[in-house]
């Protein structure tokens, strides 16, 4: 994917920053529960697949040490820029359609990234190709599919508001090409990339802050492209934001499946 072809959710929206941090709080202790059970340690090579922002990188910069490396690559590498020191090398690279920078990483990881990506195929391709035999490969990815709801009690007309307008953003991102159904692909995608020792997890956060943040800014960055496409109104909009902001709606998110393995 590149930048002219619209991504919904750009980086350098101001609402990015909000997502990423609601996402570190949401999905980070589980994203460095599993990467501590593959055994990142010092001197390790790893590749972060769409950084996006810092949080994963800085978890795996302190753990590989100066003796290891992080490679970090993004179509749009605003966000985390700022963590381009030693051991990380920052890059812009699109996963989908370019060679892997690099070959025998000992981990390649990727969360919440090719469930955009047109060519994901080819993507996960490239992923495995630029392990080592024995590396580690742990993709997350969303299911929007398998939990669609933003409230999963919708037993009143603000659940109903905020869950019309979640389905607007599920229009939105397949329209622009996403698979709601991916996660729960990712087993069998890496069995059949000849991975060894799959296992997945999936975690899906009810309620919290950081559920509401989420929501609130993943609203926000895309109200122009739901008012344009009928899909919702501006009025429609700001009562669901203040309905958020009141605090008193459970508000989920698509559920997190985690998959992992290693090449032969």
């Amino acid at each position: 994917m590149t930048q002219s072809d619209g991504y919904l959710l750009d980086n350098r929206q101001a609402e990015a920053g909000e997502r990423f941090d609601a996402f570190a709080t949401l999905f980070d202790p589980t994203t460095f529960r599993h990467l501590d059970a593959l055994g990142v340690g010092a001197g390790r090579r790893c590749w972060e697949v769409g950084a996006g922002g810092t949080s994963v990188v800085s978890w795996l910069a302190e753990r590989v040490g100066p003796t290891g490396k992080v490679v970090a690559t993004d179509i749009d590498i605003s966000r985390v820029a700022a963590a381009g020191r030693p051991p990380v090398e920052v890059r812009v690279h699109d996963v989908g359609a370019e060679e892997p920078p690099g070959e025998d990483f000992d981990l390649v990881h990727a969360r919440l990234v090719l469930v955009h990506v047109p060519d994901r195929e080819r993507a996960l391709r490239s992923m495995i190709k630029a392990l080592r035999p024995g590396g580690r490969l742990l993709v997350e990815d969303a299911d929007p599919a398998l939990q669609p709801l933003l409230c999963p009690d919708e037993h009143g007309p603000k659940e109903e508001l905020a869950n019309r307008l979640q389905r607007g953003f599920r229009r939105l991102l397949a329209d622009r090409g996403a698979d709601l159904s991916y996660g729960r692909k990712l087993p069998r995608l890496l069995r059949e990339a000849g991975l060894r020792q799959v296992e997945a997890y999936a975690y899906f956060p009810v309620t919290s802050p950081a559920c509401a943040a989420l929501a609130s800014a993943t609203v926000r960055q895309i109200r122009g492209r739901l008012v344009t496409a009928g899909l919702a109104t501006d009025e429609e909009i700001d009562r669901h934001l203040a309905n958020v902001a009141s605090g008193d709606m459970d508000l989920a998110t698509a559920p997190m499946i985690s998959a992992w393995g290693y090449k032969a």
